[in-house]
């Protein structure tokens, strides 16, 4: 791989990180790495979650900005006999993506390449061979002979495993490769909006965050906004592009490389209807390309932000990506950058009066 810039060398430290549902460790070590020059503070809460604040204005509104560190992966959940490990899913996964699968098993003496396997169609009737194999029929082959001797590598019930996919720019080098793009770009969204105000005035508390169990119920988003007490929040996270063969424009609207979405609703927010009309101003005022969409299905992290304590004005700002819960996702760097700006723009006039503004009137 050719000398990547220093954007690129975060976005590849960021995704080759490991870290699935409760075992953040390596990707909020990295966020730390890149998010503290450019913070006044930095902290964890009690689950985890990373926390960095820049203060703009003293006093002013805080503003939560939130990707999550956490990316779909699996559990051991046994050993059978024969040294062949059985798992439960962490995050969603959909059984036709795993087979054949290189994983990284992270046990306490170093990781363990494994793939997954199944029975081979070969031997299968035909009538099952046209069915998708069930999740709970699989196993992870770690070229283990025996229980002993795979326990004798370190594995034992509770240790992760994540999929393997290094990162990679590809051809079109505007298009990049990645395992965890969900959601390792919504935290290198949170790393670059701090970055970028290092030296602009802005009249808010700005919280970088790094939630952590976003992928098994949005959970470290729960808790750090319980902690933060935001005005207003945003979850950046990734979402569904629509610009792949055999996908309609009802099935999926956007388009990578188009900008970002700006997420009218999910399966678990509405968005504020004050808040997203002001972004969409900003957006238009500063001719930052964006794309509405909405998804029947799943949720972000603004689903929790926004039922915290009283209530939080909150929507997810999202970038279009290909094949995500899978081992592999495609995203456009444009995308990226384009968030990132838009996020400044929003900061620099979230003041007191702006804030209370978009607000509902008694």
């Amino acid at each position: 791989m050719a000398e990547l810039d220093p954007t690129l060398q975060m976005l590849k430290d960021l995704t080759d990180a490991n870290g699935v549902p409760g075992n953040e460790q390596e990707p909020r070590k990295v966020m730390t790495q890149y998010i503290s020059p450019y913070a006044d503070e930095m902290s964890t809460d009690r689950l985890g979650s990373l926390i960095a604040k820049k203060t703009g204005q003293a006093g002013g509104p805080k503003l939560m900005i939130t990707g999550h560190l956490d990316e779909i992966g699996f559990m051991i959940s046994g050993i059978d006999e024969n040294g062949f490990l059985k798992f439960q899913t962490l995050g969603g996964w959909w059984s036709q993506v795993m087979l054949a699968q290189r994983v990284k098993v992270m046990t306490r003496k170093g990781n363990i390449t494994g793939v997954i396997g199944s029975k081979p169609p070969h031997i299968l009737p035909a009538e099952q061979r046209k069915k998708a194999m069930e999740i709970k029929d699989m196993f992870i082959d770690i070229g283990a002979s025996s229980k002993e001797e795979a326990e004798s590598f370190g594995v034992r019930p509770g240790d992760s495993v994540v999929p393997v996919c290094d990162f990679e720019v590809m051809n079109n080098e505007k298009l990049l490769m990645a395992k965890a793009w969900d959601n390792r770009i919504g935290c290198a969204i949170a790393i670059e909006v701090l970055k970028r105000l290092e030296n602009e005035s802005h009249p808010n508390e700005i919280y970088g965050v790094g939630a952590v169990q976003e992928e098994v119920g949005l959970r470290g988003a729960k808790t750090a906004t319980n902690l933060i007490q935001p005005d207003i929040g945003f979850a950046v996270d990734v979402g569904i592009a629509g610009d792949t063969p055999g996908v309609t424009s009802s099935d999926a609207r956007a388009k990578i490389g188009k900008g970002p979405q700006l997420l009218m609703m999910d399966a678990s927010v509405i968005a504020h209807k004050g808040l997203r009309d002001f972004v969409v101003g900003v957006a238009e005022e500063k001719e930052i390309p964006f794309q509405f969409d909405m998804m029947a299905n799943g949720g972000t992290d603004a689903g929790s932000i926004h039922l915290s304590g009283e209530g939080v004005p909150a929507m997810a700002i999202t970038i279009p990506t290909r094949y995500i819960h899978t081992h592999a996702a495609i995203l456009h760097r444009d995308d990226f950058e384009h968030a990132v700006q838009l996020i400044v723009e929003i900061a620099k006039r979230l003041d007191r009066d702006t804030v209370e503004s978009l607000t509902y009137e008694a």
